[in-house]
């Protein structure tokens, strides 16, 4: 039926466009440069509807555990079969965690609210209804900050949260084949119930998002609240996180909104951004073309292959869920005493992070990166808390460290290299101990293997040498060993300068590094790693000399190069 509806879709359009173009072809790119152009005239109103699956041990109304993957229908029993007789027992640590999010979003807290049911039939629906929250859900009026990312325009946003409440989930259906309903009865459609009764919040966002950036980035920073306050893992790809994306447009100036589409099958948040601007372009078109009333309150999935949305069901009207309280249930009364022990235990939040990044003096591009992932941020602030340099432990975690997680796929919690070692890491290179060359080469056997910075120093004879009367002689030591290139190198023979610095360096194991000397208070010498050439002139004219007589009659520098710090 889909592929019917969606080729005489197809073939009414095209037939439109030939009777309004006879003769006129216009391609993609014609096309998207005029959408483009017409979007400007139009302003999307953008709300989200977030689902968060609570890390609870058990489900919201039974004892059943829940695991994600486990082998279907192996977590249930009769209360979340919706067997007759089964009552439910609220989970304690749902009521817990709510009151946790609604203080963390900045919401009015319902000291007496209670639940209800909303009756609808679903196959992966075996009680007929869910148990969720009406009228009075435990959490309304808030919102949340966020800061956009540099690439993106940067900037600040406030988005409003309309409310917070509790409800069970349903279970899941398992489709066989590709996926999609089969009309054969020779394949079967199963029903997993190990999901049903796992406890939600579901956060319902004021339409405050005006375009697809927006809108991921405020389901990214509701990700990183439930990730920091410990109630969710937030996967998206486990469905530990859902987002349901409500999209309108209307004419710039207009203050009545437009027909609202809902859009889901969102798995990532590249997805919502994608599904919302794709949408907007949709309803811009159909606009722009005097069909906006074709524009109908639907449901439409994101077809991530297509890059579209495609309809997948009709809203005629309101749903009719016959909502009343939940019978099977008191309701839920908060003490003062007990929210405010929830609010002397919340973690640093997001934002707060951000402020605090901000305030030492990071970049904002530094900021949301060590603040988007909760065991980075604590990995950062136990690094700085053993007197790391700020700005150079954000650059190891930033560069090398990261560079390192994301080409083995692991997360800062996997790494052996811990917050104390890489501030001596740190400590030993800005204190000339070792070089940064050498740092590099420690902190990814740190990262594998673990252990301590100086043991591996000690272990390997890293450290550098810093007697000028040490270097000194591997000064002269080179030069008398190497006659012939000394004598090309008089001679013009430029290229060869790197040939001397290299000499040195290997002569010291590479650890004749950041040092410098005078020698009969002419020679001086500064040698940095990893050499590059050897630069030699007579103090005090801009040109270079080639190295002609006795180190005693010339006063002359030799500066080993480099481009590292």
């Amino acid at each position: 039926m889909k592929s019917s509806s969606s080729s005489t879709t197809q073939t009414q359009t095209a037939t439109q466009e030939k009777q309004q173009n006879p003769q006129t072809k216009v391609s993609p790119q014609t096309q998207t440069k005029g959408i483009d152009k017409r979007i400007k005239d139009y302003e999307a109103i953008i709300g989200i509807e977030t689902h968060v699956q609570l890390s609870t041990l058990t489900k919201a109304f039974c004892g059943c555990p829940y695991n994600y993957g486990a082998q279907p229908n192996t977590s249930i029993c009769p209360v979340c079969m919706g067997l007759p007789g089964a009552l439910p027992v609220l989970n304690s640590k749902v009521i817990e965690f709510a009151v946790k999010l609604g203080l963390a979003l900045n919401c009015k807290l319902s000291f007496n609210s209670k639940f209800d049911r909303k009756q609808y039939f679903y196959p992966d629906l075996p009680k007929g209804y869910q148990i969720s929250q009406f009228d009075i859900p435990i959490a309304s009026n808030g919102y949340v900050d966020l800061d956009l990312p540099v690439e993106f325009g940067g900037g600040h946003r406030r988005f409003g949260i309309t409310r917070v409440h509790m409800e069970e989930d349903a279970g899941k259906l398992l489709h066989s084949g590709n996926g999609r309903y089969l009309a054969t009865l020779s394949h079967l459609l199963q029903v997993d119930l190990n999901r049903a009764g796992v406890p939600l919040l579901e956060i319902v966002s004021e339409p405050d998002m005006r375009n697809g950036i927006e809108a991921a980035e405020y389901a990214a920073e509701i990700q990183r609240v439930v990730r920091y306050l410990g109630i969710s893992n937030g996967n998206m790809q486990e469905g530990s996180l859902r987002c349901d994306v409500n999209v309108s447009i209307r004419p710039i100036g207009q203050s009545e909104f437009g027909t609202k589409v809902e859009i889901k099958n969102l798995n990532s948040f590249s997805s919502v951004n994608r599904a919302i601007d794709f949408e907007i372009s949709r309803q811009v078109l159909l606009h722009s073309q005097g069909q906006g009333n074709s524009i109908v309150q639907e449901t439409r999935l994101w077809e991530e292959g297509a890059q579209k949305t495609v309809t997948m069901r009709k809203k005629e009207g309101l749903s009719d869920y016959r909502y009343f309280p939940e019978p099977d249930l008191p309701e839920v009364i908060l003490k003062k005493e007990y929210v405010d022990s929830i609010q002397n235990s919340l973690p640093e939040l997001p934002e707060m992070k951000r402020r605090r990044y901000e305030n030492m003096g990071l970049s904002m591009q530094d900021v949301l990166f060590l603040a988007n992932d909760i065991n980075v941020a604590k990995f950062f602030d136990a690094t700085i808390a053993k007197g790391a340099d700020v700005k150079l432990a954000t650059n190891w975690i930033m560069g090398d460290i990261a560079a390192y997680m994301k080409n083995e796929k692991v997360s800062i919690n996997d790494i052996k290299l811990s917050p104390r070692e890489l501030a001596e890491l740190i400590a030993s290179i800005k204190g000339g101990t070792i070089s940064g060359k050498i740092g590099k080469e420690i902190l990814f056997e740190l990262i594998e293997k673990g252990g301590t910075v100086k043991g591996l120093i000690e272990e390997k004879n890293l450290v550098q040498i810093v007697d000028p009367a040490e270097i000194e002689k591997m000064v002269d030591k080179v030069l008398s060993e190497n006659p012939n290139q000394l004598e090309q190198y008089r001679a013009g023979k430029t290229k060869i300068q790197g040939f001397f610095a290299g000499q040195v360096m290997k002569l010291s194991k590479e650890n004749a590094l950041n040092t410098d000397f005078t020698v009969n208070g002419n020679l001086k010498c500064s040698a940095y790693e990893p050499s590059s050439f050897i630069r030699i002139r007579r103090r005090g004219f801009k040109s270079y000399l080639g190295v002609g007589l006795s180190l005693e009659e010339w006063p002359i520098s030799f500066t080993f190069m480099t481009g590292h710090d």
